[in-house]
């Protein structure tokens, strides 16, 4: 039998000696396994790293992760990751702060014209011509032991990483799009992203968009309280309170517990433990306010104009080999239209004004 092609690290010892080691790598390509089904908050299990000469599986169950999340967030060595985002999430969860200079190869992928979502089981098959076995991506985590083959699923992902960055970071050096990539992940890698905002949290509400604006100011007031009780029993907003019931509490206004009890989605048990506060909070009234989520009534002449712009920005990206999603999204060019220069958008930023959005500008 084939010895495994990775280090499980369980003891303090063990890890330093590898801080150590990793201390002076130009770069490490990073993973994690966690389990998050029934909590607000993901359990961080596993966390995978690649020297390009090793793998090593570091068990957050059994140690004191605190030296490796500051060695992540030094300046030295660069990260190397995939569609980051729920990784950055738990570093912050865990460690405080995000590990950077990020290396995303996902933002890598879509700025050398590969598909803004492009799945790390596609890149390792493209870039590599390896079929990603994702019959353990189910694996519970939290078990111990773990099964060899469970271990070597996970270091796998970043042996893999590990082999594709070197390749992809000379395709955007010599295609001068480096800096665009810095500019992403430096803007991916700000704490403030991943931290819970219960004042924020009605964007990210379902149908929100489609309820009269006082009645969205009401739903954004449950949303907060729903975050804040989801925070505080860790338990997955959805849980709490779905999306639906929120919208239909700020568009009826239940004037009574047995009204709001009739709200679909609404149970007994949430009336009798919240149905008060609930009810105050639809009850206070509403300042006058804009709508958190405003109504497009755009003209026939902008609505030809949004239409010409995403055609124009399809045609240019695909000239350009770039994913046409990262440059500009449709409501980024609705805006635009709208708006005109003054439209707050990445468009016209960086390395995406100079592309294309001062020749979008144009021709507004």
């Amino acid at each position: 039998m084939d010895a495994p092609q990775f280090d499980f690290v369980a003891t303090p010892e063990a890890l330093a000696a590898r801080i150590e080691r990793w201390r002076e790598a130009p770069w490490l390509a990073v993973d994690t396994e966690f389990v998050r089904e029934d909590t607000y908050f993901a359990q961080l299990c596993l966390v995978q790293v690649s020297d390009g000469a090793s793998q090593v599986c570091v068990d957050a169950l059994a140690l004191d992760l605190a030296p490796l999340f500051a060695l992540l967030q030094q300046p030295q060595p660069l990260k190397v990751l995939h569609s980051a985002g729920q990784d950055l999430e738990l570093f912050v969860q865990c460690g405080g702060d995000c590990p950077r200079p990020l290396f995303d190869t996902q933002v890598a992928a879509a700025l050398l014209g590969h598909g803004e979502q492009l799945g790390y089981a596609a890149l390792v098959g493209r870039r590599l011509g390896i079929a990603v076995d994702k019959s353990l991506s189910r694996t519970d985590w939290t078990k111990r032991p773990l099964s060899d083959a469970a271990l070597t699923y996970a270091a796998d992902d970043v042996r893999h990483l590990a082999a594709i960055y070197p390749a992809l970071r000379a395709e955007l050096e010599q295609r001068g799009r480096w800096s665009w990539l810095e500019a992403e992940c430096a803007r991916m890698t700000q704490a403030g992203r991943y931290r819970p905002d219960p004042a924020s949290a009605w964007r990210g509400v379902k149908g929100i968009g489609r309820l009269p604006v006082a009645a969205q100011h009401l739903a954004a007031r449950v949303a907060a309280w729903r975050e804040n009780e989801a925070l505080k029993r860790n338990r997955p907003r959805r849980w709490i309170l779905d999306d639906t019931a929120l919208c239909q509490m700020a568009l009826r206004l239940p004037a009574d517990a047995a009204a709001l009890s009739e709200i679909e989605g609404v149970s007994a048990k949430l009336v009798q433990r919240a149905g008060d506060v609930l009810l105050a909070l639809l009850r206070e009234p509403v300042a006058e306010a804009p709508a958190l989520v405003p109504e497009a009534r755009d003209t026939p002449g902008q609505k030809q104009q949004i239409q010409g712009l995403l055609e124009l920005l399809r045609s240019r990206a695909e000239q350009e080999q770039v994913s046409p999603t990262l440059v500009a999204t449709r409501a980024d060019i609705e805006r635009l239209v709208r708006e005109g220069p003054a439209a707050a958008i990445p468009l016209l930023g960086g390395w995406r004004r100079e592309l294309l959005g001062n020749e979008l500008l144009g021709k507004l």
